[in-house]
């Protein structure tokens, strides 16, 4: 990794910082910022608010995702203008997951198509057939196989898996009603709970999943899933 490279992590890192503990009153304890053209992602630890740690403690999960989601949509125009403005990447796709058990969370953004160069992160790695075949198979069972996974491997600890055409009938109809939020906390229930109930995983990539995030753009019909890795020997 370069300088420059390392210089703009930082920054990323810090303006992520400031705003979310701006609009939290606590921002995350640690940020991880890794750039992989057309791809940046934000891994968050430790972030919890006081007040999301009380209503956690009383069960109000859905009160705190609620709120989250509502801070979260007024900061992304922001963000994207801010990584605009730094790394000349116009982003067109933003996804977030929150690991509350884990006080974690992950934010994923997407350069648009037009503005993307000849950069791509590691698309092949040990297992990565298996590891579609098991994405598609909890794919199916929720909803429908999706018509394309793609996935790629950020770097050793960080994996990113894309899905495009996962929605059915039904959950475009939700959306086109105006449930969209209910189909997504449903999804993301549902997903998630097979997602971190799976041994297959690490026994495909050889190593710990410390953290499941999921995402969907539901306009877009395309879904993200992240896993945060961690060797068996550390």
């Amino acid at each position: 990794m370069d300088k420059n490279e390392k210089q703009t992590q930082n920054e990323i890192a810090s303006h992520i910082g400031r705003l979310l503990r701006e609009a939290f009153g606590k921002g995350p304890q640690s940020i991880f910022v890794s750039i992989s053209r057309p791809f940046i992602i934000i891994y968050l630890r430790k972030f919890l608010s006081p007040t999301e740690k009380i209503l956690l403690q009383q069960d109000e999960v859905y009160s705190v995702q609620h709120t989250r989601d509502l801070v979260m949509r007024s900061l992304i125009p922001e963000i994207k203008a801010y990584l605009l403005l730094l790394t000349g990447m116009n982003i067109r796709e933003f996804y977030y997951d929150w690991g509350l058990h884990n006080h974690s969370g992950i934010l994923v953004e997407i350069e648009s198509e037009d503005s993307q160069q000849d950069f791509t992160p590691q698309e092949w790695y040990a297992g990565k057939e298996e590891l579609h075949q098991e994405i598609d198979r909890i794919s199916h069972q929720i909803q429908k196989k999706p018509d394309e996974t793609q996935s790629y491997l950020i770097n050793e600890r960080t994996l990113l898996v894309v899905r495009t055409g996962i929605l059915i009938s039904i959950g475009k109809e939700l959306i086109r009603l105006g449930f969209e939020e209910s189909l997504k906390l449903a999804e993301r229930n549902l997903e998630k709970n097979h997602l971190f109930n799976n041994n297959q995983f690490q026994k495909i990539l050889n190593c710990r999943i410390v953290d499941v995030f999921a995402d969907w753009d539901f306009h877009l019909d395309k879904s993200i899933i992240v896993f945060i890795l961690k060797p068996f020997q550390e």
